[in-house]
């Protein structure tokens, strides 16, 4: 199904992987970028680092439960793994300081819940240097 996508945005060579340890998340996160973008659901960043080098991330979404059970150091490895890959953390409203943290580190920003399919692609594109989201009423996932 697809969701007000832009052609330009859907022919992109550019992928995403979702790296969170909660499946729902994951599913939603995939179903709401995949018709603009390639998205690849992980359960961990060991997961990530086994794909094939042709199928290097151009963005992670990296759940903060990897944050905290691993440190903020996981940010500086994930970029030291995949060179120029932009990270934004998927977080509750109660670990935003994680993920300001996060940034302080590397990060690239971060995606609050409740999570919207307008909200998480106009932040995807943002950090990708894509256009604008395709404007769409508000659906909310999560």
């Amino acid at each position: 199904m697809q969701i007000g996508v832009e052609t330009t945005k859907a022919t992109d060579q550019r992928r995403v992987f979702v790296i969170d340890e909660d499946d729902i998340t994951r599913a939603a996160l995939q179903f709401m970028l995949h018709d603009e973008i390639e998205t690849h659901e992980l359960a961990t960043p060991e997961e990530a680092y086994g794909k094939d080098e042709w199928l290097k991330p151009s963005a992670i979404l990296l759940g903060a439960s990897f944050l905290k059970a691993r440190g903020l150091e996981l940010v500086g490895e994930i970029v030291a793994k995949f060179p120029g890959v932009r990270i934004l953390t998927v977080c509750d409203k109660a670990d935003e300081g994680l993920a300001v943290e996060a940034m302080k580190k590397g990060a690239a920003g971060a995606l609050v819940k409740p999570l919207t399919i307008e909200a998480v692609r106009k932040k995807v594109d943002v950090v990708l240097g894509r256009g604008g989201a395709a404007p769409l009423t508000q659906l909310s996932i999560i």
